[in-house]
């Protein structure tokens, strides 16, 4: 393993059916036993999701599970976020993902608040003892006009009171280890956690991909697209790339992986099992 303060996340979504639910359910329970340090659940463009995300860490959280939820602002009061926070605090969360977050497809916020105002809002004013994580953009966040502005955005995050990041994810590694030795010389010293995305799908990766701006190497790519009719052929090749991409990352020192897994955990755990990071529950 990569040490006893290796940090392991998982990340989850908000289904929205009953199958769905089940679906969720079944995955956290598996993933339950590779002892991660949280599960988190995210919120959805302007909060979009708001509802089933807090019900969603309210079932987690009732079946005994650490949950971070994600927070963005949206277009709501201080007041509505300091509730927010408030009823996500009354189910015992320990942290939360702070995000900037998008506006809902065809809406334009009134005021498009950024993420660090939000961490100083909920570490000064309503949460002080939260483990605060915010986003970090090895390969630059999509909206940044360049790579320096986008960590002193990063680094606004830090001051503001976040403990540590979870990059987006990427499968270039050096993209990440450039990004943290940048990182670093910029006075941003928190954990940088890396984002990893198991290959599920290829229609859908390239979508999210182009959505967020992570870029999938030519070489990758193509290889997905050779099997994009073969799942079996996908998620075997998808495995061998995420797994040796997080043997480097490990080796070169990342600090932990927050798994995005689409609510799907047989994949995440090969993974894990490859990099023999299977960890014993205390």
């Amino acid at each position: 393993m990569g040490g006893t303060n290796f940090h392991l996340s998982f990340e989850f979504f908000p289904p929205n059916t009953p199958d769905g639910w089940s679906k969720l359910l079944r995955s956290a329970r598996r993933l339950q036993n590779e002892n991660p340090d949280f599960f988190s659940v995210t919120y959805g463009a302007g909060g979009s999701t708001k509802h089933r995300t807090f019900q969603t860490v309210k079932d987690l959280r009732a079946e005994g599970l650490n949950v971070n939820p994600h927070l963005s602002w949206g277009d709501v009061s201080r007041e509505e976020i300091s509730l927010t926070v408030q009823s996500f605090l009354e189910l015992g969360i320990e942290g939360m993902v702070v995000l900037r977050g998008d506006s809902p497809s065809g809406s334009v916020p009134s005021v498009m608040h950024n993420a660090s105002e939000l961490v100083r809002l909920v570490r000064h004013e309503i949460a002080s003892d939260l483990q605060i994580y915010v986003a970090a953009y090895p390969e630059m966040h999509p909206d940044a006009q360049t790579p320096s502005k986008d960590l002193e955005f990063l680094l606004e995050k830090v001051q503001a009171g976040a403990n540590a990041c979870i990059t987006q994810y990427f499968y270039n590694a050096d993209a990440y280890l450039n990004f943290v030795e940048r990182c670093r010389g910029f006075g941003i010293n928190v954990p940088i956690i890396p984002g990893v995305m198991p290959i599920y799908n290829y229609d859908q990766l390239v979508r999210f991909s182009q959505n967020c701006g992570a870029e999938i190497p030519r070489w990758i790519e193509r290889r997905m697209h050779e099997y994009r009719t073969n799942k079996k052929a996908l998620e075997e090749f998808g495995v061998d790339v995420v797994t040796e991409l997080c043997e480097r990352l490990r080796v070169q020192g990342a600090p932990g992986f927050h798994f995005y897994t689409l609510n799907r955990a047989l994949i995440p755990r090969q993974i894990l099992q490859n990099l023999n990071l299977q960890r014993a529950t205390v």
